[in-house]
């Protein structure tokens, strides 16, 4: 297994999407963030913006929806595009009727928890989901701190997958950077969406290499 970086692009320029997705060629995929200013406090782009992203670039789309009734809206990443779709488990009650909709459309489900959400309940329903989001921040803004608390989270999720061999990616969002990333990894993450330790850096592929040298080393770390 080798980890994936996600740059997330909340920490891009919102006016130059074309040029900054061009400065993290190396990157995995690309973390998309959609938020509604209801279910977080903070707005962003809707799906018009997003099919035109997947248009100026041929990296897949990771698409994180942090808004209200994904059974309404979700579909449509899906149709516009987007490589995998991951909605919160806290916006809707029927998590897996989205899941297996995104599915049928085409793209990988994935279900994200806030950091004040427990895992157990999800655990069992692991099979239904190509992707599962641990929030290791509050999800709204950029630039936090890691939240350490989450961690156990991510130890757990990875027991239960290694134990039933589920087909899913374990991601973390939030505070992930250079001095956390392999320690994380070791936990169980396979998949780190990185903001600010990306587009912080100069030379931002070489610093996505860096950041999937040392997630790869954690992971080579378990026990």
């Amino acid at each position: 297994m080798s980890a994936r970086i996600n740059p997330s692009i909340l920490s891009a320029d919102f006016v130059n999407f074309e040029r900054d997705f061009g400065t993290i060629a190396g990157a995995d995929l690309i973390h998309v963030d959609v938020m509604d200013n209801h279910f977080v406090p903070n707005l962003t782009f809707g799906q018009p913006m997003v099919a035109r992203m997947q248009q100026v670039t041929p990296l897949p789309l990771d698409v994180h929806l942090m808004i209200e009734n994904p059974q309404r809206w979700a579909i449509g990443y899906a149709e516009a595009g987007a490589f995998s779709v991951t909605f919160h488990a806290e916006a809707t009650e029927d998590p897996i009727s989205v899941a297996r909709s995104l599915r049928s459309a085409g793209a990988r489900a994935g279900i994200a928890l806030k950091p004040g959400t427990d895992v157990e309940p999800y655990l069992d329903l692991l099979a239904e989901f190509d992707q599962l989001l641990i929030m290791t921040v509050e999800p709204g803004f950029g630039g936090q701190a890691l939240i350490e608390a989450t961690l156990a989270k991510v130890s757990k999720a990875r027991r239960k997958i290694d134990q039933e061999a589920i087909d899913v990616w374990l991601q973390v969002d939030g505070g992930i950077d250079e001095n956390n990333i392999e320690r994380v990894a070791s936990l169980g993450a396979d998949t780190f969406v990185a903001g600010s330790a990306v587009f912080k850096a100069n030379d931002r592929d070489a610093q996505i290499k860096h950041l999937r040298d040392l997630a790869n080393a954690g992971i080579s770390h378990r026990h």
